[in-house]
């Protein structure tokens, strides 16, 4: 009866330790944070559930948002990820700063780099006006599949071309398989170390006009110190930091517009 107790003692423990200590503990600090959610719990997650965090977010959409409305999905995504599974989306704090900034620019041409789930990819599209061109590019097969039915859940698959493969590849080829003449503005949330070459690409395609924004997430955590010191010091640019936090953590983040002045 005592070794009864005791296993159901140490089980309720570890449960507190996985589901309240830890994330609380980690909430104001970046690293520990990726650290926790983004590699032990999704591993073990995935072990124990035989699926993969997408599936399981495609899981979470496709329960509690409406199909056919974006900010449905949004909002399901959300609340999974802040009471359910840490997700690295650009989360709802950040959200709202990238909705302000294609509110503002209300772009004809944007291409995002990194879908993964399709979250950003949804917030922009219901911001877009008729006609508009949304191009997002995904390196790993497995995410773009998953984006494909989240997106199509929030009914905007018309208005967005999502394509598999780096961003070194596709870059060069938008304007002779797109048909894209300039972007208005580039969401960057794809691999940290590609910002910087893939905004020295653009540059080199001719694909940046005067006033196209590149609007780069987490370049405080994980961080993109160089892309920062290229777009600051850059008088081809004009660039602003928006502090934040990680996505559904308080752990500081931020996103930085940067201007092209041509």
């Amino acid at each position: 009866m005592l070794g009864c107790l005791h296993c159901t003692g140490g089980a309720a423990l570890l449960y507190a330790l996985y589901r309240w200590v830890i994330p609380a503990a980690v909430q104001y600090h970046g690293g520990l944070a990726l650290l926790w959610h983004d590699i032990i719990v999704e591993r073990m997650l995935d072990t124990l559930t035989q699926s993969t965090r997408p599936q399981r977010l495609l899981g979470a959409v496709q329960k509690n948002a409406t199909r056919g409305d974006p900010r449905s999905v949004v909002k399901a995504i959300d609340e999974f990820c802040r009471h359910k599974e840490w997700a690295m989306n650009v989360g709802d704090e950040k959200g709202c700063i990238l909705d302000s900034v294609v509110s503002e620019l209300n772009p004809a041409t944007v291409l995002e780099l990194g879908t993964y789930c399709g979250y950003s990819t949804v917030r922009i599209a219901s911001l877009l006006p008729p006609h508009a061109k949304l191009i997002t590019l995904e390196f790993n097969p497995d995410y773009a599949k998953i984006a494909c039915q989240v997106i199509a859940w929030a009914g905007l698959e018309d208005k967005i071309q999502l394509v598999e493969g780096s961003s070194a590849e596709w870059i060069p080829k938008m304007k002779e398989h797109f048909g894209v003449k300039m972007l208005d503005l580039v969401f960057m949330d794809h691999w940290k170390d590609d910002y910087l070459p893939d905004t020295k690409l653009l540059e080199d395609c001719g694909l940046l006009r005067k006033g196209s924004v590149l609007l780069a997430d987490n370049v405080i955590c994980p961080g993109s110190p160089d892309y920062l010191k290229y777009v600051r010091r850059s008088p081809r640019y004009k660039s602003q930091y928006f502090r934040s936090h990680l996505e559904y953590t308080k752990a500081e983040d931020g996103l930085e517009k940067s201007v092209f002045l041509g």
